[in-house]
């Protein structure tokens, strides 16, 4: 019956030319300015909201949760290779350093590189790992085995953010789907899915996007991306209280190479797509 029903919520969802709800999430996209891709699915009862949610955009630093995925995967096969040190130089400091560049004398282990990608974004972080661990190529090779073909990642950082190229790109459906899979699936064991998602909670680059666009007292665990083109992306998980959560990609960008950011306009998605799901699941309450 849960199954049913969520397909009977997709269909009657992606037909609609507008939600019933103050703002749609087209016009949300014309007021922007830019490109808005969203794809959502409340795993109470399967019911899944999506806008653009098949069009490719830019991943920007959310292909970051794949890339420490696909670490925490092989260290249920390799355990000793969380506590390995790795060794870099200055000249491997990337723009966005917040971690690494403390360490550069010192060193950092796998697993102290992979909580500073997902908790900090850092960028020299991720790609050290991906350097240690078979380059963006084993990224996308993890993203495949997991049922994944539309996760595309041909670069270290810096990756490209222009929407006009392919490079780097993904669809907001094959990172809402894969990134549930990873956290509630049989992907990972439950040590290294709680891990990656606590990892996720503790991020400090997402306040003014998804989380900015739930009711206070919830729980949000995301991964942020953001780059030229007007990109800012977020991805991740929202727990109304008490109820079943709720797994979000939410993408934008623009044409413009030095368009302003807008996190607002990823607050104001992440709200309709809640009020949107309260009309059909008694358990979460917006008041």
């Amino acid at each position: 019956m849960r199954f049913i029903l969520g397909i009977i919520f997709s269909v009657f969802l992606f037909n609609m030319p507008a939600f019933a709800g103050a703002k749609t999430l087209a016009e949300l996209e014309t007021e922007s300015g830019g490109r808005l891709g969203v794809s959502a699915i409340n795993t109470a009862n399967d019911q899944r909201i999506q806008y653009r949610a098949n069009e490719r955009f830019p991943t920007a630093s959310t292909f970051k949760m794949m890339g420490v995925a696909h670490v925490l995967k092989m260290s249920m096969t390799q355990s000793d290779i969380l506590q390995e040190k790795i060794m870099y130089t200055k000249q491997d400091l990337q723009a966005w350093s917040p971690i690494t560049q403390k360490h550069i004398v010192d060193g950092m282990s796998v697993l102290d590189l992979a909580r500073a990608t997902l908790e900090y974004s850092d960028s020299t972080a991720i790609n050290v790992l991906m350097k240690k661990f078979g380059g963006p190529q084993a990224v996308n090779a993890f993203a495949r085995s997991i049922g994944d073909d539309s996760f595309s990642l041909e670069n270290y950082e810096p990756v490209n953010t222009d929407p006009k190229k392919l490079q780097d790109t993904t669809t907001p459906f094959a990172m809402q789907n894969s990134l549930q899979k990873i956290a509630f699936g049989n992907v990972l064991g439950k040590i290294q899915r709680e891990q990656l998602v606590t990892w996720m909670k503790n991020n400090t680059t997402g306040d003014t996007r998804i989380r900015a666009g739930v009711p206070k007292g919830w729980m949000v665990a995301d991964k942020t991306g953001s780059g030229n083109y007007g990109v800012r992306n977020d991805i991740g998980f929202i727990w109304p209280p008490n109820c079943a959560p709720i797994v979000i990609a939410i993408y934008l960008n623009d044409d413009k190479k030095d368009s302003i950011y807008r996190d607002d306009v990823l607050a104001q998605a992440t709200q309709i797509v809640i009020q949107e799901f309260a009309k059909t699941d008694h358990c979460i309450k917006l008041n």
